[in-house]
């Protein structure tokens, strides 16, 4: 568990919490009738490869909603619980956050001139004061050296952008709004109440997202085997708490996690996602749930000292 908020810390107590072993694991999510993660860039619509006609969600739009399930989950009547704070959140203002960590410690970032004999920069203080109080410092890494300077952290969790299984097609639908906004609207002849709008959707997609945890990079943030569980539980569970019209109906369907027996690693990320296939059952015929595709995992092939856990 990460100390109190306001406590130093060293490298060496970062390092002695820090997960022993290095972890791959693979994500298979699903929506049905939503948009899973819309293009600013493309009026909104969902994202998809150009030359594949697959769907994409990218890695930002899953660290959001693993940092929105934290909040969630460690907040009590007091707030969050020390050390689970999230750095990057709505409307946060990162320097004022960089701020809090050199008078927790009693620093002043102003301040110019060489640390004293033993004693750790003080950016490197801050840095690590960061981690201890951030979870998602501590699990994704953060550049922190924007204006007042806490440094940089490289998280031990990375995850990759999630694409679907099969192309998708997204159906642009038109609505419309009872509700007027001004009196003056209302007066209108048709009762200004028919204003036109339009949403896109996507009827059914599953999706597959890669994910990485390095016990190395761990050392370096605090990273802990709480931390894990709790981010494990992030990716169950995420979906549930991040419910919206605009998404439709989003669910985590497979969480297939592979643990390695050392810190090292016993085999290869790829050869260790290349045991988990996931296929139309009829590939001629669009596919409108779950069950319409079969998931395999070929655990004959998974290497020594590899071992498979299937939380979903």
């Amino acid at each position: 568990m990460a100390a109190t908020a306001e406590a130093e810390v060293t490298s060496v107590d970062l390092a002695s919490r820090a997960i022993q072993n290095r972890y791959e694991f693979v994500l298979l999510f699903d929506v049905i009738n939503g948009n899973p993660n819309g293009d600013p860039d493309a009026g909104n619509a969902p994202r998809v490869d150009p030359e594949t006609g697959r769907g994409l969600v990218s890695d930002v739009c899953l660290k959001r909603k693993i940092r929105n399930f934290i909040t969630l989950a460690k907040r009590n009547a007091d707030g969050v619980e020390p050390g689970y704070d999230i750095y990057v959140k709505e409307k946060a203002i990162l320097n004022d956050q960089h701020t809090r960590g050199y008078s927790a410690l009693g620093l002043d970032p102003k301040e110019k001139g060489k640390a004293k004999a033993g004693e750790d920069p003080k950016e490197e203080r801050v840095r690590r004061w960061m981690c201890n109080t951030f979870f998602d410092v501590r699990m994704f890494g953060a550049v922190m050296s924007t204006g007042v300077n806490a440094g940089q952290v490289r998280g031990p969790v990375q995850i990759a952008f999630a694409a679907s299984i099969d192309p998708i097609v997204s159906l642009e639908q038109s609505i419309t709004r009872m509700a007027v906004t001004t009196e003056q609207e209302s007066l209108k002849q048709d009762g200004g109440n028919r204003t036109m709008g339009r949403k896109e959707i996507v009827p059914y997609a599953l999706y597959r997202a890669h994910g990485f945890i390095s016990p190395f990079l761990a050392e370096q943030t605090g990273f802990g085997e709480e931390d894990l569980e709790l981010l494990f539980s992030a990716l169950e569970q995420m979906f549930d708490h991040d419910r919206s019209a605009a998404r439709g109906e989003m669910s985590t369907r497979k969480l297939l996690i592979f643990k390695h027996g050392s810190k090292l690693g016993n085999a290869p990320a790829r050869k260790l996602f290349d045991c988990v296939k996931a296929m139309a059952k009829n590939p001629v015929l669009p596919a409108r749930s779950f069950a319409d595709y079969d998931v395999t995992i070929d655990r004959d092939s998974l290497p020594n000292g590899v071992e498979l856990i299937e939380r979903q």
